[in-house]
């Protein structure tokens, strides 16, 4: 990695870029990830923060989705399934093999059922790292203590954990690192077809400046927004259509002790996953309900947190009150509308409308997609944009590494133990901390220091000036919910006059950044 991130691209005001794209979520930064690595140049925009939407509010999980068997996508669930492994030697600091506990409760879903989807789960994904699965016996396993005492019997299969804002934001760096322009909270005002290229007007509302480029191809991957972009930002129309899927979580303090999930079935059909998150928490979720709302204003309903701790507590000994959540969080998946009654049953696949009209300059619109296919879809987008733009390189992403995640994905421990015989006087917690987040990176932070003195003013919760520094150069965080809920989850730990203390240090701190 280069000493700094810089706007690298050689692309000036007055030349033409070859991609830009709108959205800074996972499918446009992996979009300019894929292409500026085949030597295309790039310009992003996003109107707020990376991951900001979205790509933030997901339940963190690289995975095949065994409900989608259900619902007969298994073309979805086998490339979704082959791309945990990649993912996860691609970014083995912020991902991680998780096995998920499966319950069996008489009156729902079938024994014969559940181990015949578990057996097409292992055999449709080629996997080579993740364990496949198992019945368990839960009056004897650890994970069936926390559980009610009805349920004795199990399935145990594996998927993996993914830090999602971490991962958008990676992929941004890596993008960056191969040349393209990320422009954090840079609204597109317009974009006009001319003869041969695009103009794109933009505002950066940090500085409230104006301007415009130019782009042989502009890719709509504005997620909630991706109608409203067309409509009103670049004027066309499209034969597909977005829904708009809201999926609400929860976050309890720690329900279980070990370092399992589970997956329960509800009566109403639906599923939720309760997930150890962030060392002292659980993490509940997700409902699927449609919206129609503005995706700006979109939060977790009093119905769905109930709906939530009551699933939760139809399974654990330990009843989940609402008065025991300590953090919501709801997200707006924008799927592609295939037509199904129920938002359960909406596809989790994604579909890429290319229009160039009479030879015009090409428009690709990007509706669905999921995080654990976010690689994949960017193949497939410069799949159908290669003959338009006949980048030098093809494809590169399957085998790359994501910054700070050069290191094997079962040599983590390792370099945990390298770091702290180097840093002897650091707190163990906060490297283990700094290493799941940066990787390799993560010596960037601490840069020699000889004690935590040396890493400056904390703000609290283990958060020091030198990570928030490395943060503001390195990876767009601007304000105090960029560092707090996005790159990192110490919001959680925060008390107010700490979140005050960091956003007046981050108000006052005059630096030039390289970074906009």
């Amino acid at each position: 990695m280069n000493s700094k991130i810089t706007d690298s691209n050689k692309t000036t005001n007055n030349d033409v870029y070859d991609i830009a794209v709108i959205g800074g979520g996972i499918n446009g930064c992996g979009i300019a990830r894929d292409a500026a690595g085949r030597g295309l140049s790039v310009s992003l925009f996003e109107k707020n923060d990376l991951a900001s939407g979205t790509s933030s509010s997901s339940t963190k999980l690289i995975h095949g989705g065994l409900r989608y068997l259900e619902h007969n996508e298994f073309r979805l669930v086998r490339e979704s399934l082959k791309e945990r492994e990649v993912l996860l030697n691609m970014a083995p600091h912020i991902s991680w093999p998780l096995r998920f506990v499966f319950p069996h409760l008489e009156g729902l879903r079938p024994a014969w059922l559940i181990r015949f989807g578990l057996f097409l789960y292992d055999q449709l994904g080629g996997r080579k790292i993740l364990p496949g699965c198992a019945s368990i016996n839960l009056t004897t396993d650890p994970a069936g203590i926390p559980l009610k005492d009805e349920m004795t019997r199990g399935f145990e299969y594996s998927d993996c954990w993914v830090d999602d804002a971490r991962l958008v934001a990676l992929t941004a760096m890596d993008a960056a690192q191969h040349g393209a322009q990320i422009n954090v909270r840079t609204e597109v005002l317009s974009a006009h077809r001319q003869r041969t290229h695009w103009e794109i007007a933009t505002q950066d509302h940090l500085s409230s400046k104006k301007k415009t480029i130019k782009a042989k191809v502009l890719i709509n991957a504005s997620g909630p927004w991706v109608e409203d972009v067309l409509s009103d930002r670049i004027k066309a129309t499209s034969k597909s259509k977005v829904r708009l899927v809201k999926g609400s979580h929860i976050v309890v303090k720690k329900l279980f002790n070990h370092n399992r999930a589970y997956i329960f079935q509800n009566a109403d059909g639906r599923i939720t996953f309760t997930i150890p998150y962030q060392n002292e928490f659980t993490l509940i979720g997700t409902t699927d309900v449609d919206y129609r709302g503005d995706p700006n204003d979109v939060i977790a309903t009093h119905d769905e947190i109930s709906y939530l701790c009551t699933a939760a507590s139809s399974y654990f000994k330990k009843v989940v009150r609402v008065e025991d959540v300590v953090w919501t969080y709801s997200g707006v998946r924008p799927l592609f509308d295939s037509g199904e009654a129920s938002a359960q049953k909406a596809t989790r696949d994604y579909v890429l409308e290319l229009d160039a009209p009479n030879n015009e300059p090409a428009l690709l619109n990007v509706f669905g997609g999921k995080i654990t296919t976010f690689r994949c879809l960017a193949e497939d987008a410069m799949k159908k944009l290669s003959e338009i733009l006949q980048p030098a390189n093809g494809p590169w992403t399957r085998n790359s590494k994501l910054p700070g995640g050069d290191f094997p994905i079962d040599k983590f421990d390792a370099l945990k133990t390298k770091f702290c015989e180097k840093y002897p006087n650091l707190d163990t917690q906060l490297i283990t901390r700094l290493i799941r987040s940066y990787g390799t990176l993560a010596e960037k932070i601490l840069a020699g220091a000889q004690n935590m003195h040396e890493l400056g003013t904390h703000f609290g919760a283990g958060l020091y000036q030198a990570e928030v520094e490395y943060l503001r150069k390195y990876e767009w965080a601007r304000t105090t919910d960029d560092i707090l809920w996005r790159r990192t989850k110490l919001g959680l730990k925060f008390i107010p006059q700490e979140v005050e203390k960091l956003d007046q240090w981050l108000q006052n701190e005059s630096s030039e950044l390289p970074i906009s």
